[in-house]
């Protein structure tokens, strides 16, 4: 029976757990290898792999390898090391195949698999069924002969190297104090150091991982810990990185939050002033804000949404041509850097924009203008498509309606429970909110359980 393994970013479970048992880990790396000889390869695959600093990370890296190594491809590790790391790595050293063992922001017991193309992008989704259907097929097994060889190769150089194309030194913000949240994963062996050589004055938290205090009320999902700190520190910005570096979000002088969208916002107006945003227009989530939307709009940028994850929003980049895009999270994508979300050069941009515009971070957010949003969960029996119920559709039509282009309605079911969820945006939050209760009515008299 064919189990689906990849997800919106990789394969992730619980390290020791299908799909991240000691076989299914092993299934999948040989499947890799089989996936790109089917591709029309014919000389020996040669596959990176990096981790962030799970302790399941060094068993489930030796498993992997056993399984490239079955199918006569070479495995080299780059160690502890941020995704986009590997990302850039498998492009720029001829990788066929670059693989990070992590999940991201998810607690220590847990664990990854995400996969590169040589290009340094990730999988499209033919190629994950392909390597999906390649595990299912319980003709093959991975013979058990032992440790695999890994070849060991110190990468940090090479990375550091790509980042200084972000921005090269910290020119007028020399000296500035910044705060750098590492969340006790990947980030801690190159992002402090690395900001201090380009001449800023860091403060580092978040630095000592053990294995198991990975994202643990650290990084970017405990934003609380930096917050104090820069006001603490009296430092100019923080920013704190997610368990792999793919993403950053940011905390200005005042303590207060800088997300995602804000970034896209100031990213796409840095770019638009020096003739790099192609197309004037960039890619985001469906979870980003009307403010977005509406600020782009005001300074001729058009926004294209995409569902919610990262490779969809790289995906939609390359099919137009786009230089920018990103999610609320913190993934931020700048295709001039690489095709993935880079915490670090994430944070290097927004520096770039500060040193460019002689501005704060705080003055460059608030061009932003978030607007109130409200999100009500409604349990159904079955997921119907509601064009098909008439007062359904009725309900959402008079609320885009009153909308007008000054609010944004957005329903969809759960992919995982059978919840349909209405989320609304606009100006009053008293307003939003009784259209998404007249909405939600409707569908409880309906469908509701």
């Amino acid at each position: 029976m064919r189990v689906k393994l990849f997800g919106t970013d990789g394969i992730r479970g619980k390290a020791g757990v299908p799909p991240l048992d000691r076989d299914t880990v092993a299934r999948v790396g040989a499947a890799l290898v089989i996936a790109r000889a089917d591709s029309g390869t014919r000389d020996a695959v040669r596959v990176l792999v990096g981790r962030d600093t799970r302790e399941s990370g060094p068993w489930i890296e030796q498993e992997l390898a056993r399984g490239v190594t079955s199918r006569g491809a070479r495995v080299t590790s780059a160690g502890i090391i941020p995704t986009p790391a590997v990302a850039y790595l498998t492009r720029s050293e001829g990788f066929d195949l670059g693989v990070v063992l992590s999940a991201s922001h998810n607690p220590f017991e847990d664990n990854g698999i995400k996969v590169f193309s040589g290009a340094g992008e990730k999988l499209t989704g033919a190629l994950e069924s392909h390597v999906e259907a390649v595990v299912a097929d319980r003709s093959w097994h991975v013979a058990d002969d032992g440790a695999s060889k890994i070849e060991a190769r110190d990468f940090r150089g090479q990375y550091n190297a790509h980042l200084r194309q972000v921005l090269t030194g910290a020119g007028a913000l020399a000296g500035s104090r910044i705060v750098v949240d590492c969340a006790n994963g990947a980030t801690a062996a190159v992002a402090p150091a690395f900001f201090a050589d380009l001449g800023f004055d860091v403060v580092a938290i978040g630095i000592d991982p053990d294995g198991r205090n990975i994202n643990a009320g650290c990084g970017s999902t405990h934003l609380d810990v930096l917050q104090r700190r820069v006001r603490h520190e009296q430092a100019r910005l923080g920013v704190a990185f997610d368990g792999d570096g793919d993403r950053a979000l940011f905390v200005d002088a005042r303590g207060e939050r800088v997300d995602g969208d804000a970034v896209l916002l100031m990213t796409a107006e840095h770019l638009q002033r020096h003739h790099r945003l192609p197309g004037a227009a960039i890619v985001a989530t469906v979870m980003s804000n009307i403010g977005l939307e509406l600020a782009l709009r005001d300074r001729g940028i058009g926004l294209v949404r995409t569902a919610v994850g990262d490779k969809y929003v790289m995906e939609e980049m390359l099919a137009r041509g786009l230089a920018l895009g990103g999610e609320q999270s913190g993934h931020i994508i700048l295709a001039h850097h690489l095709f993935t979300g880079d915490g670090m050069a994430t944070a290097l941009q927004v520096l770039a924009v500060m040193a460019d515009t002689n501005r704060e971070l705080a003055d460059l957010a608030s061009a932003l203008v978030t607007y109130p949003q409200v999100l009500v969960n409604v349990r159904v029996r079955q997921k119907t498509d509601l064009s098909a119920v008439p007062v359904i559709a009725d309900a959402m039509r008079r609320v885009e309606s009153h909308l007008a282009g000054e609010g944004r309605l957005l329903v969809r079911y759960s992919g995982t429970e059978p919840l349909l969820r209405i989320m609304l945006e606009g100006k009053d939050q008293d307003e939003i909110q009784a259209w998404a209760d007249e909405i939600a009515s409707v569908v409880r008299a309906e469908l509701g359980q």
